[in-house]
């Protein structure tokens, strides 16, 4: 399985436009593929497509060539052996804007004014508004199962219907819950208070403590949240799988120490 949030820096090309051409829906699904899986080989790629490693790799070199996407190699584990690691591709900030919606920059002119004439208090009370539909549209589905865990699957579903790209997956004795897009990662570059709050939201529909570790508003290549086994507290190994510095919240809202 994959490690996300690694250290290795990505190999971006220029930035150049991608030429017209009658494939250009394959290279959108090769793309959005990337978008929700990535960091992922060419050959995972085009095995999710059904496509040839080669085709989707010609796809790939195109999005590459229009600065869309940025490469990496898989870190090796256990002994060295023969050839090269796997070459992993993630989309670039350009290549998210092919998702993201068309109002961020109104939306960010928007939150400067409310901070402006409110202080920082108006721009949280803003994005616990923003949450609490979510929250509240979604609380009955996520709260029905019976473990953070199950909750997790149900929680990342739920995303994924709002744009969100969102999965969960074992980790240990824990989960986590990846979002792999994010369409107000623009904004909550500039207002964290957007991230904070809807990690006190996860929390609350998980009913357990989480622990944010990445998120694509700081430069990770995908929002990454640890949630818990039940019952047991969170301790440095879920941390170690990423370099970003992690956020705990309670259930309630509360920030931990």
């Amino acid at each position: 399985m994959k490690k996300l949030g690694t250290s290795e820096q990505p190999e971006a090309a220029p930035q150049r436009a991608l030429p017209p051409g009658g494939d250009g829906r394959t290279r959108e699904s090769v793309a959005r593929t990337v978008l929700e899986h990535g960091p992922i080989s060419a050959a995972e790629v085009a095995d999710a497509l059904g496509l040839s490693p080669a085709a989707v790799r010609r796809h790939l070199d195109t999005l590459l060539a229009a600065g869309q996407v940025s490469t990496r190699f898989a870190p090796r584990r256990g002994p060295r052996g023969r050839g090269r690691p796997a070459k992993l591709y993630l989309l670039t900030e350009t290549g998210r804007a092919r998702f993201e919606h068309a109002y961020d920059d109104l939306a960010v002119a928007a939150l400067r004014f409310l901070a402006e004439s409110g202080g920082e208090q108006a721009v949280r009370s803003f994005a616990e508004r923003r949450v609490a539909d979510m929250v509240h549209r979604h609380r009955a589905v996520v709260t029905a199962r019976p473990d953070p865990a199950s909750r997790a699957e149900a929680l990342a579903a739920a995303l994924s219907t709002q744009g969100y790209a969102a999965s969960a997956r074992q980790v240990g004795p824990g989960a986590q819950l990846c979002q792999h897009h994010c369409p107000v990662a623009h904004v909550a570059a500039e207002f964290p208070q957007l991230c904070e709050v809807e990690t006190e939201a996860f929390a609350d529909l998980l009913g357990t403590h989480v622990q944010r570790l990445a998120t694509i508003a700081r430069g990770d290549a995908v929002c990454t949240t640890h949630i818990p086994a039940e019952g047991r507290a969170i301790g440095p190994s879920p941390a170690d799988l990423l370099t970003t510095a992690p956020t705990t919240t309670k259930p309630d809202g509360g920030v931990l120490a």
